[in-house]
């Protein structure tokens, strides 16, 4: 790939890009001859093996040092196109399997532009840290992505780096975060555990750990009681969810929306942040902090709502307070006339 200009270059010095394990450079992804010796690569290994869905992850240059004016691509310099690489990375394997015939194409990726939608990307946050305060960053991202087009995302439920499943205070935040991943546009758990585990052998990325286990049933029997609840409830919304995914696949409609979105006439939507629409019926309002028993909601006006888990109704236009113990998250469900 050296030889053949296949990788990213630098206008000086050493040429590198991520220091981990081992000094490395990413592939340039906006030359197609790269991209296309890439997808050999993969084709070779794990499609005509039959693994037609792949978690595609650094779909960025993550670079130790930022130094952005460094890094030329095969399509200009990074300070020119650099953020457009999310995009070519996932151009690589859609256009390897589109040309396999392979329809409904879709992947896990950890980075998008403008235009990754159209290559089937569904797009995760990354790697991120074990706190409220990141959970609450989450929703804001979601649903910026879902305003910017790109309506197929979502988190590692619990967050990624650290947290350990006999902690009491890591459990809520699990339990919470898992809940919400409940209403997202797709549910998924993950995460690099703790304690890690031991090294094994001396060779290839041995050295690199793994985490803890982090299965549903891993956090004790009350985490798992609530966590199995909430799969089954998402199982329950499965034809809505493929409704609203059919939608996002034909409109660009997002799954997690703005209330301002679905409420331009409400004012007060517009300033509210931490609350948001699953499609048109459902809403959601996630307990974003630690030790948080109750919480405001608001209800947009004209609509008559449904607390979920209370049964509970209300008219709109309201601000209301509902409680919140740690297997309830605050979900209404709109009345149609």
């Amino acid at each position: 790939m050296l030889e053949k200009r296949y990788l990213i270059r630098t206008e000086r010095g050493f040429r590198v890009g991520l220091d981990f394990q081992g000094a490395t450079i990413h592939y340039d992804a906006t030359n197609p001859r790269a991209r296309d010796y890439v997808w050999n690569k993969a084709k070779k290994n794990y499609y005509d093996m039959g693994i037609k869905v792949f978690w595609l992850d650094e779909a960025k240059p993550e670079y130790t040092a930022y130094d952005f004016d460094n890094y030329r691509y095969h399509a200009g310099t990074n300070l020119q196109i650099g953020n457009t690489y999310p995009v070519d990375y996932a151009k690589t394997f859609y256009e390897g399997m589109e040309r396999e015939g392979q329809k409904n194409i879709v992947y896990l990726l950890r980075c998008a532009w403008i235009g990754s939608q159209k290559y089937g990307a569904l797009v995760w946050s990354g790697d991120i840290a074990s706190s409220f305060e990141s959970m609450r960053n989450q929703l804001a991202a979601g649903l910026n992505m879902g305003i910017a087009g790109i309506p197929w995302w979502t988190t590692d439920s619990g967050e990624f780096h650290g947290g350990n499943p006999d902690d009491p205070k890591f459990r809520e935040l699990f339990v919470r975060w898992f809940k919400w991943g409940t209403f997202c546009p797709v549910m998924r758990l993950h995460g690099d555990r703790k304690p890690r585990q031991p090294q094994f052998g001396m060779t290839g990325g041995a050295s690199c750990c793994s985490g803890a286990a982090n299965e549903v049933w891993g956090y004790g029997e009350e985490v798992y009681s609530i966590c199995k609840k909430y799969m089954e409830y998402r199982e329950q919304m499965r034809p809505y969810t493929r409704k609203l995914m059919e939608e996002a696949h034909e409109k660009g409609t997002p799954v997690m929306r703005t209330l301002f979105y679905m409420y331009p006439k409400d004012t007060i939507c517009w300033d509210v942040e931490d609350e948001y629409m699953y499609g048109p019926d459902v809403l959601v309002a996630p307990v974003l902090y630690a030790g948080q028993k109750n919480r405001s909601v608001y209800l947009p006006k004209g609509e008559e709502w449904a607390e979920v888990f209370t049964g509970k109704e209300y008219e709109g236009g309201l601000w209301i307070e509902t409680n919140t113990p740690v297997d309830v998250i605050p979900v209404f469900v709109r009345r149609r006339g």
